[in-house]
Order: C-alpha cells, then structure tokens, then sequence
C-alpha cells in the first residue's frame, strides 16, 4: 500500500526493478511461511489477478526460479476466493465461497490445516480488521503518497490495537511492517 493507506501499485524510483532473488519482504511474507500455509483467501479481483500472473502456467522462462517455486507454493494450497458474483474457477484447488465472512472464516479454521493468509484488496482486508478476524498483519508500504483509490483504512467500529514484531526498511525506500493483534 501507499504511505497514505491507499492500495495502488504506484510508480517510484525501484518499482519496476526486476528481481532475481527474492527480497526480505518476499522471504518472510512467502517463503519462510511455505510449510505452516495451506489456505490462501483472495477477492475475486485479487484472485483474478493472480491466477493471470502467479499459475504456474502462466511462468515464462526467463521468471527468476523464486517465483517458480512460489507458484507450485500456491497450486499446493487450498485457494478461497469470496466472491458473491464469480461462477467458476481454472486455477488450482480453488473454491468460491459466498455468504457471512464470520461464518465462513470459523468454517476454514474449523478444517484440519494449517494456517490461513488473506492476499487481498482494500475492502477485503478492511472488513477483516473490522471484524477482528486477523491475527497477523503484515504490510508492505509503497514510499509514495497517493491520495486516491481504494484505502485500507476507513471508519473502524472498534480499535484494534496492534504489537510491532518486525520492521525492515527495504532498498527502495518501502517498509516492511509485521504486526500481531493484541487480544
């Protein structure tokens, strides 16, 4: 997200930098957690977009080995997408879930896994931290104040309080924050 809270994918020195290794960001967020996930919860734009990029059908051959293995990450997991208007999946080991957010988020937990990481849009994540319903937050921050589009922060019904387990400032000028809630 931007600096001001805004989910867009600007434009800033080091944003079109190809990588060949993956960065810190890229290692916690994805690779070290590759054995404790199995359930990825998307939008159906979030998904949508990462079915067209992230399949491994869609790796070309010049894509750095890292993404490589992020794919086969994905096509192993349980894929979720909350969509009451998408009809039909290609992708992976999806499923379409509609309905009541709490109920189908008590659903998931209530199936022998292992961990859940939503990878969504503003709206999305915004109805999770509404709701209380995340226990981990971790936010790459674009240093780019943009000022419009979908924001990730609105008005909360109650305050989430939230401790700080990681930060790390990146070649570029992002931040990479980890957060727990505090219950």
């Amino acid at each position: 997200m931007t600096l001001d809270g805004y989910g867009e994918f600007s434009d800033y020195p080091g944003s079109n930098v190809e990588q060949e290794e993956p960065d810190e960001f890229w290692k916690d967020m994805w690779i070290n957690r590759y054995k404790s996930v199995d359930t990825i919860i998307y939008g159906r734009n979030s998904y949508l977009g990462h079915a067209q990029v992230h399949a491994l059908s869609k790796r070309k051959n010049t894509d750095p080995g890292f993404l490589f293995d992020f794919s086969r990450f994905l096509e192993k997991c349980q894929l979720i997408v909350l969509s009451n208007s998408l009809e039909k999946t290609e992708w992976g080991n999806t499923r379409i879930l509609k309905g009541n957010l709490e109920e189908i988020i008590s659903m998931l937990k209530a199936e022998k896994g292992k961990d859940i990481i939503v990878d969504a849009g503003p709206s999305l994540v915004h109805e999770f931290i509404e709701k209380g319903l995340a226990d981990d937050y971790r936010m790459l921050i674009f240093p780019v104040i943009y000022g419009r589009g979908n924001h990730y922060w609105g008005e909360m019904l109650n305050q989430q309080t939230l401790k700080l387990v990681n930060v790390q400032a990146l070649p570029y000028g992002e931040l990479y924050l980890h957060y727990e809630a505090v219950r």
